[in-house]
């Protein structure tokens, strides 16, 4: 049997994420992204209202145009998890497809968000949720099947999916990080990598993501972050002023520790931002989390001004309000707060805390740079990188290419250079550049199996 894998989006950037893999005359499809830092760049410019050929030419989705140079018909979407970068663009490229969006629970419910949130292109493919340890069949041959392995990340019910073929599987290895003791769900299931590596002709090509290829070490587990989250709201149980938090509103996990040290040293969580109202109400409505009954959460502008003011009312020390605005996004509260523009005013000495890295990319590093410096002239206390990543450092990568035993490798997820720590493990571990490790573009066919 043919195996092709056409390299769409996500090979020359961290972003627009879109692999197909063709199995004969069946075609898979993992992810459809948006370039985050793109859209923040013409902040000023509706996405939703754009046709997707223009959003290609601004490099905000995946250019999806070689699909038509792969000879067999799409039988599965698959989102990975749902985070932008690989969701983001389904609203806008799925219409193309006769095929079901295949994801988690939790993945389909985003996905089915975004397309309700832009009827532009009409989006009716079937949304099927698949838990992780399913699989299902792929395409009438019989010899094709789809399987969903349990990994962790920073967002909750996150797979990593494995298309098995008669010439072995392919293992689409975007995002994660190896967490066995995760604060919601279960570890990462590395007994069944193994399992998968050791099956039938072995794992043929494992396409991985290599965000923290060049860091040392191993990630730590999310609990790390949830110790040092408490650590540093503890410290601030007396103080008598403002406390504001931020972090990524997908990181429901952490949104949760945040909720629950707030209550600890007496103040009342409140989430706000439309997209914090998004995710940890989807997570509470499908029984991920069971937050307090009193727990606010607030998207519209309004809505959230209102809060805001309740809070100058009743008095700052009482609350906790968790924000969006983590990057500094222009739009996003945090950075309006900074900006004088909420009722909330900020004091000398009120503590803003940041459960969040800035995103290595100039785009957010220079509007985080921006929001810090117009909180510090309010008077605000910064507290930084209270923060575990969602992504394999080094050691992490030994392990999974260890428990596979792959016989290609595609290095994903992020521009050349930070591939190259990627590649450096790979060799040192017998593989080569350019006979089994295989660095490529956004657009390229890599042809396994003729």
């Amino acid at each position: 049997m043919e195996i092709e894998i056409a390299t769409i989006g996500g090979y020359e950037e961290v972003g627009r994420q879109m692999t197909a893999v063709r199995a004969g005359d069946d075609v898979v499809i993992f992810d459809m992204g948006l370039n985050l830092s793109q859209v923040l760049i013409h902040d000023n410019v509706e996405t939703e209202r754009m046709h997707s050929l223009d959003l290609i030419d601004m490099g905000a989705i995946p250019d999806d145009r070689v699909m038509s140079d792969l000879e067999g018909d799409v039988q599965a979407i698959v989102p990975t998890h749902g985070h932008l970068d690989h969701i983001g663009a389904i609203s806008k490229l799925a219409h193309r497809y006769n095929a079901p969006v295949v994801a988690t629970p939790f993945t389909i419910e985003l996905v089915k968000q975004q397309i309700e949130g832009e009827q532009k292109f009409g989006v009716e493919n079937d949304l099927i949720k698949m838990d992780a340890g399913e699989t299902m069949s792929i395409g009438d041959s019989g010899k094709v099947e789809l399987e969903f392995v349990n990994v962790t990340h920073s967002i909750i019910d996150a797979i990593n999916p494995v298309l098995h073929t008669p010439e072995g599987a392919v293992v689409y290895g975007l995002d994660k990080r190896m967490d066995h003791t995760p604060v919601i769900g279960d570890p990462i299931d590395m007994k069944r990598f193994r399992e998968i590596g050791r099956e039938g002709e072995g794992v043929l090509c494992y396409i991985e993501d290599c965000t923290n290829a060049n860091k040392k070490g191993r990630t730590p587990s999310e609990n790390v972050a949830r110790e040092h989250l408490r650590d540093v709201l503890y410290s601030m149980e007396d103080y008598d002023g403002g406390i504001v938090a931020t972090t990524f509103s997908s990181h429901i996990s952490r949104v949760t520790s945040l909720v629950e040290f707030a209550k600890d040293i007496g103040r009342q969580p409140v989430l706000l931002g439309r997209s914090m109202e998004k995710y940890s109400g989807t997570a509470e409505r499908l029984d991920f989390v069971d937050f307090p009954d009193d727990l606010g959460m607030f998207g519209h502008r309004k809505s959230v001004d209102r809060t805001f003011k309740r809070i100058m009312n009743e008095g700052k020390e009482d609350y906790l309000p968790v924000v969006t605005g983590h990057q500094g996004e222009p739009r996003a509260m945090l950075t309006r707060m900074a900006r004088g523009e909420t009722p909330y005013q900020l004091d000398d000495g009120d503590k803003v805390v940041f459960s969040a890295r800035v995103i290595p990319e100039p785009t957010n590093e220079g509007q985080r740079y921006q929001a810090e410096k117009l909180l510090g002239m309010q008077g605000a206390r910064i507290y930084d990188d209270i923060h575990v990543s969602g992504h394999l450092n080094q050691e992490g990568h030994y392990e999974m290419l260890d428990a596979l035993q792959p016989q290609h490798i595609i290095p994903a997820h992020q521009d050349l250079k930070g591939l190259s720590g990627y590649v450096s493990l790979c060799e040192s571990e017998g593989y080569q550049l350019g006979r089994d490790v295989h660095v490529t573009r956004n657009g390229n066919l890599i042809q396994l199996v003729d």
